[in-house]
Formats: structure tokens, sequence, C-alpha cells
């Protein structure tokens, strides 16, 4: 449940509220007993969280050894209502599937690179098995790669290639800029209400490239943020979508954006069908957009909380997770 009045204030700017607390062992062991092998190749472990947990625990970081890639999109007038599509291309790191359910907080679907965590290939999947492993991926809450929440509200980023210049304002909050989609997920239904969280915290992109973010949600609203200048842009979607890919949108018009192969390509589809792709044809344009790094493409329905996602650019390996139950 969202606060209000005083209390709201203190929701978005991250000041810890009762429930954000350490998860207790009996949590831990509870998540950790959901850890799932789900596919050996990439490979993809799964699992879901519950209790409480701290999302300002510090984290020792594995720095990035290349750049992100990445394409993104949002779709409002399909058939399964609003979609948002991303391919995540990067290194070949193992990843996690994860379902957080907290106490007074909104249950969540995110993918997590787990090399962040110091988790390599080897290691992930003895997991399910090695406790000294798997006790680290209880960190991976920190950490959502693209994620949605309950109340239908998604968000995804990718890299720039010039450096951001995000604001330093007095009294607010620092996170990462990974760590940013944890707190929109875990305090944001909306569009507007996830970009109140942005404004209400300084994103640091020490440990990370510098990035832009799609956020979406279940009504069909979708923007584009993006730091420019010491201030924070917010790009809206028209006509029923809104794409991205590895270039700034600020300042950019029709014909610098159609510059873009991937964006070109995405934003082509997307006119062409007003905005209405069913999941089926949301992952059929991620595969046009599709790189030889993509480690998953995930299309998450935001009204019915439904993840299709494929791995490693392989269609046939398509699955599905949902964030009922």
């Amino acid at each position: 449940m969202t606060p209000s009045g005083p209390s709201r204030r203190a929701f978005l700017l991250g000041v810890p509220l009762a429930a954000a607390c350490a998860p207790r062992a009996s949590d831990g062991e509870r998540s950790l007993a959901t850890l799932r092998v789900v596919d050996p190749a990439l490979p993809l472990l799964s699992m879901t969280l519950y209790g409480p947990y701290d999302v300002w625990r510090p984290l020792a970081l594995a720095p990035p050894r290349t750049l992100f890639a990445c394409s993104l999109f949002a779709a409002r007038n399909g058939p399964d209502g609003p979609v948002l599509g991303r391919n995540f291309d990067w290194d070949p790191n193992p990843a996690l599937l994860l379902t957080t359910r907290p106490p007074g907080g909104p249950a969540t679907l995110s993918m997590v690179d787990l090399a962040y965590l110091g988790v390599g290939r080897d290691a992930a999947l003895r997991a399910p098995r090695d406790r000294r492993v798997a006790r680290r991926l209880l960190n991976a809450v920190r950490l959502p790669f693209d994620g949605m929440n309950e109340h239908g509200l998604a968000i995804g980023m990718a890299s720039l290639p010039s450096p951001a210049l995000p604001p330093r304002l007095p009294g607010r909050p620092t996170t990462g800029s990974v760590r940013v989609h944890r707190l929109v997920l875990d305090r944001a239904r909306t569009v507007d209400e996830a970009v109140a969280v942005f404004r209400a915290h300084n994103v640091d992109f020490t440990d990370s490239p510098p990035l832009h973010y799609l956020v979406a949600d279940r009504d069909g609203d979708a923007a584009v943020l993006e730091f420019v200048d010491r201030r924070l842009s917010v790009v809206r979607g028209a006509d029923g979508w809104h794409a991205m890919e590895n270039a700034l949108l600020t300042g950019a018009d029709a014909a610098d954006r159609a510059r873009h192969r991937r964006y070109r390509i995405m934003s082509g589809r997307l006119r062409a069908a007003g905005g209405a792709l069913d999941a089926d044809a949301a992952l059929a344009l991620l595969g046009e957009v599709r790189q030889r790094h993509t480690r998953w493409s995930a299309v998450y329905r935001l009204r019915d909380g439904v993840l299709h996602y494929t791995l490693n650019g392989d269609p046939a390996r398509r699955r599905t997770a949902r964030l009922a139950g």
C-alpha cells in the first residue's frame, strides 16, 4: 500500500520505513529454498525473495567490461494491453529471474545480471546446492536490470556513448544507476510517480556507463528519462508507442533519431502498427533488433503481470513468468 502525506514524501525520498529492514534469517532460508536453474545455457536461475529488505544496503559491485547496448520500446494499444519490450545486450553472464513479495510493498518481477554480484557461470550453476553462493543472490534485489511491479509499472535502461550529467541536489539520497530501478519498482504505480522517484534522488553513474531509462505503466503512458546538463529530461511517448536505444532522445528530431538503425526499425514497426503489438509481435520486433550479444529479450505485459522472454537470442527457448499467485 502506497503511503500518503508526510509518509509519502519519506517513501519517495527513500527514507527507511518500518518494513525496510534486513531480511530475517527465516525469510532468507524460505527464499533460498525456491532457487532453481531454469535454463543451464545462459544460465538463468529463478528465485522468489520473501520478507522485507534494505534497498540501501551497500554492495561491492564487479565493474563492467564493455558497454551495454540494449533496445527498448513501449506499445500501448495491443490486445494484451500496454507492453514494455526490451533486449538486454551485454556480456555472456549468468542471470536471475527474481520475484519479490515484500510485506507492505508491491510484488515485482525483474531480471538481474549476476556478474555484478561476483557470480560467474560455474558458481551460478551450483548455487542451488552451494549455500555460500546462494546467499549472495539475496542481494540481487538491489540490482534489477529491468522489471515490472504488480501495479503495472515497468522500467528498463540502455547505455549512452557520451557522459550523462545527473543533478547533485543537497538533501537528496544518492542511488546507483541500476539500484534506482528497485526504488521505482517499489515506490511507483505510474510513469508520473516514477519520474517523482527520479527527482527525489541523486543518481550516481560511478559504477556504470551513463544510462537513460524507459518507464511505462498499465494505462499506456510511457516516458524516456535522461540526464542532460545536470537536469532530468522527461521525453514523453506519443501515438501509442515509444522507443529508445543507445542515443539521447532529448533535443533530437525525427531525422536525428532515424539515423540509428535499431531505433529506425522499432519506430517504423510501432508507427505502422499504431502501437498495437501483442506479446508475439513484440518478441518478433525484439528479434529484428537482436544483436549477437543479446542475453535476454523480455516483454512485460503491464495489465496482467505476465512476462514473456527468450534467452540468448533463441526464439525456441521462450518462457513465461507471472506475478500472480
